[in-house]
């Protein structure tokens, strides 16, 4: 039996380190995506769409991608990643960089791009996901093969160090873009790509080989068992409900890399610190987590997961307060910062509480769903909600923006636009009541449930 009072072996911090500027080199991007592609002349809702195809590939090709790092090793893996990484991010830097493209003052509605922007920005965003995609399994499976009997130990310490990723990397990116130009986020995420591959390279080894044990002897999965088991998985009635019920999460939590940040950046402030009020995020799950876990660990997974949803969906009708607040969004708060921005940084906290209340109730919630015996099988699909939520949050965050919010709204002479209050009052309760009717969906949908199994019982 492994020794509990052992110290984790190298390895398992290699990974965290790993991790650690995985993320940070995403964070360091993340915030500004939009309004980056918006500047280089995609239009209203190309840069959206886009962000949703990222986020959707980053989800939803671990079914592939952690059976294929189990194939070749995740050390292999690791590199094969953090080099698609590297060539992504510099992709999306590359207009600039290399093709001479400026960014606009503004996010304009008119596509202008060319190709020379187009093209390198699309190979990017599919490079990023496919790289992305990868090392979640290989960091997690490291952390499972060297936590012996203290796992839950082991995943606390990596959530903790994904949210330390995220704070680091939104924290140098704004340093640097506020000292060079918005373009740069992209340099400071290839540098931590870079900075993870050496990592790989010289300090990490497959854990396997470093505990000394023998490689696993399951049967590996091809591509064409992974696309049966996903046949067999959503032909479960419950579960597939269950995932479309549940990607209402997933479409609100997109709504913070996408909505969120086209709002500060066309009608609050002409040079948002994104990055910045984001960090409200992490901050909040690093900070709180510990207590919601005390305080709430013992409420029913399911009950869990609709105050999450309820919250997430609550925390959209914040922006009601600035649109009706006398003077608008932009009168300033302390005579330093935009009380829309303000309430932005609230909504992005109170949804860090929502994401605490549901992601990790949600794998427990599936484990007990999956029939007896292929619980495995379908934790393996406990991203899919999230996946087709942000697929779904990218264009159609941008039609709630652009086509609701937005209608009747008037230009101001700095570039930004003066909401009519009622259109902006519509846009919020729109996102509202997303998460108002999932939550009443998984309430239902889990009444019903209850019902059947009553029913065969």
């Amino acid at each position: 039996m492994p020794d509990t009072q052992a110290k984790f072996p190298k390895v398992f911090w290699y990974a965290l380190v790993t991790e650690l500027f995985e993320r940070g080199a995403y964070y360091s991007m993340a915030s500004f995506v939009v309004i980056y592609l918006g500047q280089l002349g995609l239009g209203a809702y190309w840069p959206s769409t886009l962000n949703s195809v990222l986020w959707g590939l980053v989800y939803f090709l671990p079914i592939l991608s952690g059976t294929i790092a189990d194939q070749i090793g995740f050390r292999r893996a690791l590199v094969g990643a953090f080099l698609l990484l590297g060539v992504g991010y510099a992709c999306m830097g590359a207009p600039i960089w290399l093709g001479g493209a400026t960014l606009a003052p503004t996010v304009e509605e008119a596509v202008t791009a060319g190709p020379g922007i187009v093209v390198p920005v699309v190979l990017g965003v599919l490079i990023i996901g496919m790289g992305g995609s990868i090392v979640k399994p290989c960091i997690l499976g490291t952390a499972q093969k060297s936590a012996g009997l203290r796992a839950t130990l082991a995943f606390a310490i990596f959530y903790m160090v994904v949210n330390m990723g995220s704070l680091f990397g939104r924290g140098v990116a704004y340093l640097v873009r506020t000292r060079s130009s918005l373009d740069m986020i992209f340099g400071v995420a290839t540098v931590c790509a870079g900075l993870a591959l050496a990592v790989v390279v010289l300090l990490y080894r497959d854990p396997d080989t470093v505990l000394g044990r023998s490689a696993s002897t399951k049967p590996k999965k091809s591509v064409g068992r992974i696309l049966k088991d996903m046949v067999l998985v959503l032909k479960s009635g419950r579960f597939t409900l269950f995932l479309l019920v549940s990607s209402g999460f997933g479409f609100l939590y997109s709504q913070v890399y996408n909505v969120l940040p086209l709002y500060l950046k066309k009608v609050v402030e002409t040079d948002p610190a994104v990055d910045i009020y984001t960090m409200a995020n992490p901050l909040v799950i690093v900070t709180c987590q510990l207590l919601i876990t005390r305080l709430f660990g013992k409420m029913r997974p399911i009950r869990s997961i609709i105050v999450g949803i309820l919250i997430i969906g609550l925390s959209m009708a914040l922006n009601l307060v600035p649109v009706w607040t006398s003077g608008g969004v932009r009168v300033l708060v302390a005579n330093w910062i935009p009380i829309g921005s303000v309430f932005i940084v609230l909504t992005v906290a109170a949804i860090a509480f929502g994401e605490l209340f549901t992601s990790a109730r949600t794998f427990e919630y599936i484990g007990a769903l999956a029939p007896k015996g292929q619980e495995g099988l379908f934790l393996g699909y406990a991203n899919l909600p999230m996946a087709i939520g942000s697929l779904l949050g990218g264009p159609v965050g941008a039609v709630i923006f652009n086509e609701v919010m937005c209608r009747n709204a008037t230009r101001l002479d700095n570039g930004l636009l003066e909401l009519d209050r009622v259109a902006a009052t519509q846009g919020w309760c729109i996102l509202m009541g997303v998460g108002l009717v999932c939550a009443a969906a998984m309430w239902a949908f889990n009444r019903w449930l209850e019902r059947q199994e009553r029913a065969g019982a």
